[in-house]
């Protein structure tokens, strides 16, 4: 794919498909590489879904919504940026399940610019909190703009000391939505003076379900991650798994083995990830260069063969049995089945795709999935 704008039409097709049932990020890839276009997508919806087992038929999107979404944002200065347009992230736009549509209110230039994630305790130090704040001014200062969460604590300090040089806010909810409520000053700043963005639609209160799938943003957006307290189980070890399947480096900030906010970070330690005690220990790790905004050409969504199997409809009910007899709720790599069942990759992704549509698999990190 060619970076370049959407057209109205495109876009409103895009909204539709993202938002329909069971069309997560990776489908949305998958569909839009198969069927040339959104709007031939959603035309096939109901036959793939039907194929996959659903009994309902699977309606796309209603087109009153998606405009009524689309008028929404734009009277409330909202841009809602699609994959592969010139302001979409480059880092992000490489990752398997960028969000097809990215909703951004601010400054969509420091998009553009390279950046690192400051994520960590909610509930952090005073310490913590200063060093997370003087790590993100020490970045920002050297030309990197630093992504957090907006969350209490560690977030929240990172924003503020990147504030003056650029920073980008990554919420669970809507982008029009401020959580948690304390943040609010914090959020109207980073809208006057940073970016906020977010994948749900507009509106949208965040759940608890909401935020690993924010945290691989945060990641995505980032040449790299530091997570400064840390506790054993959180959601910033959620965000630095999903940095090491996004290959993106591990930065974390050692801290006292009797303060459980320190367990998960010095574990980190353990594991390989950089001891990092000042944004020079960040900084060491690229070389000048790599801090350079630069545009690559866009990546390409998953492909996908465009023609459909050779296969008669018994073979392919054949094949579809042998997939669903070695799926369960253990998440499985795609690529081991197409192994074992040895059938073509284009065979099992549509079939995969089919039982997605059909509300019966899930996605998971690292190509895996697992029946519902």
């Amino acid at each position: 794919m060619v970076s370049r704008h959407l057209n109205p039409s495109e876009r409103l097709d895009w909204l539709r498909l993202i938002r329909t049932e069971n069309v997560g990020p990776v489908t949305f890839y998958q569909l839009l590489s198969r069927f040339g276009s959104a709007g031939a997508a959603l035309e096939a919806l109901p036959g793939l879904a039907t194929r996959g087992g659903r009994r309902v038929p699977l309606a796309p999107y209603p087109r009153s919504f998606a405009e009524r979404e689309l008028a929404a944002a734009e009277k409330a200065g909202i841009a809602l940026l699609a994959w592969g347009e010139p302001d979409y992230p480059e880092a992000l736009a490489a990752i398997d399940d960028a969000p097809p549509l990215l909703a951004l209110r601010g400054r969509r230039e420091l998009l553009r610019r390279r950046a690192i994630a400051i994520v960590g305790a909610r509930n952090a130090s005073a310490n913590g909190r200063r060093l997370a704040r003087d790590i993100a001014g020490d970045l920002g200062h050297h030309g990197l703009v630093v992504a957090s969460g907006l969350a209490r604590g560690i977030d929240a300090a990172a924003h503020l000391g990147a504030l003056p040089s650029g920073t980008v806010a990554v919420v669970a909810g809507g982008v029009d939505i401020i959580y948690p409520e304390e943040n609010r000053e914090l959020y109207e700043a980073i809208a006057e003076n940073g970016a906020i963005i977010a994948e749900p639609p507009l509106g949208t209160v965040p759940q608890a379900r909401h935020f690993p799938r924010r945290n691989r943003l945060i990641s995505g957006l980032a040449l790299g991650v530091v997570v400064v307290e840390a506790a054993a189980r959180s959601g910033s070890l959620i965000t630095a798994r999903y940095a090491l399947d996004q290959g993106r480096d591990i930065f974390a900030v050692p801290g006292s083995p009797l303060d459980p906010r320190c367990r998960g970070t010095n574990d980190l330690i353990r594991r390989g990830a950089h001891l990092t005690e000042s944004a020079e220990d960040v900084l060491q790790q690229y070389p000048d260069e790599t801090l350079t905004p630069r545009r690559s050409p866009a990546p390409q969504p998953p492909s996908i063969d465009r023609r459909p199997p050779p296969d008669t409809a018994e073979g392919l009910d054949g094949a579809r049995r042998e997939i669903v007899e070695r799926l369960g709720a253990t998440p499985v790599v795609v690529d081991e089945l197409v192994r074992q069942c040895q059938l073509s990759a284009s065979m099992v992704v549509t079939i995969l795709l089919e039982l997605e549509l059909a509300g019966r698999l899930e996605r998971h990190p690292g190509n895996q999935v697992s029946l519902v």
